[in-house]
């Protein structure tokens, strides 16, 4: 049933929200530096993204890596390393930067020729009791306007980001509320 899913998991169902497993795709549609931040190659690519002009740096301090000029220098010339605190927020500005930059070209490529063909893979009922399993089948859409869904994704709001999907899955008819909860959702572009 629709928004029924207050108990996920009770008996055993396995998945993540659908919105969590788009903005999953996306970010790896995004592309980006796969390296770790807490290796000196991946700290370092993900510095010099974020200050390699000045629109970087002030993307980043909006994102919430708020530390001296003094202190990215020394850590640039690897005189000091970064705390764990500050690695993760070093990870999250990138993140969050990077989605700003790649939004626009991102949501150009899905919305183009008409949309994108969506597969959406249920929830996982494999530990569920026998009696208590739903048929919940494999689906695919063809989502037409990503607009909504790209800028919550490219802002961080995960509220207006579940919202969007959930607004674009009604269109599988009666049956949208078997699909909150999935085990993946998958798109090219």
């Amino acid at each position: 049933m629709p928004q029924k899913n207050i108990d996920f998991g009770k008996y055993g169902a396995r998945g993540v929200k659908g919105s969590e497993a788009v903005a999953r795709k996306l970010d790896e549609l995004a592309g980006g530096i796969t390296t770790p931040v807490t290796a000196r190659r991946g700290l370092m690519a993900r510095l010099h993204y974020l200050t390699r002009t000045a629109h970087a740096r002030r993307a980043a301090r909006d994102a919430g890596l708020t530390v001296t000029d003094r202190t990215l220098k020394a850590w640039l010339d690897g005189g000091r390393r970064p705390s764990k605190a500050n690695l993760d927020r070093i990870e999250q500005a990138y993140r969050s930067v990077r989605r700003r930059n790649v939004a626009r070209h991102l949501l150009r490529r899905l919305n183009a020729s008409g949309g994108t063909r969506v597969e959406i893979h249920p929830l996982n009922q494999s530990q569920v009791p026998r009696p208590l399993q739903r048929v919940v089948e494999y689906r695919t859409m063809n989502v037409r306007r990503w607009d909504r869904i790209v800028a919550a994704w490219a802002a961080g709001d995960y509220q207006g980001l579940d919202d969007a999907w959930t607004d674009t899955i009604v269109d599988l008819g009666s049956q949208w509320g078997q699909y909150e909860y999935v085990t993946n959702v998958g798109f090219a572009a």
